[in-house]
């Protein structure tokens, strides 16, 4: 069973190439707004979480999730309906 602190920091290391400034990130960041990533970023980013544990993260799901700790907790809630 996968849980949810096991994929913040795989989800901290996919967004490093979204993060020139090198912030620190924890499951609190707040994606959009501390890094500064637009609209299409963000889709780039989720493809990439997408491709990483082969799973499908709807648009409507999108627009809910702000932290990568949300994220991190909608990865783990779909690897367990697997």
């Amino acid at each position: 069973m996968t849980e949810t602190a096991d994929i913040v920091p795989i989800l901290v290391e996919l967004l490093k190439p979204f993060n020139p400034d090198n912030k620190t990130l924890t499951a609190e960041t707040d994606i959009p707004a501390e890094l500064n990533i637009d609209s299409v970023g963000v889709l780039d980013f989720i493809m990439e979480v997408e491709d990483k544990y082969d799973i499908e993260i709807p648009m409507n799901a999108v627009a809910n999730i702000r932290t990568v700790g949300e994220l991190a907790d909608y990865v783990t809630k779909k690897l367990n309906k697997a």
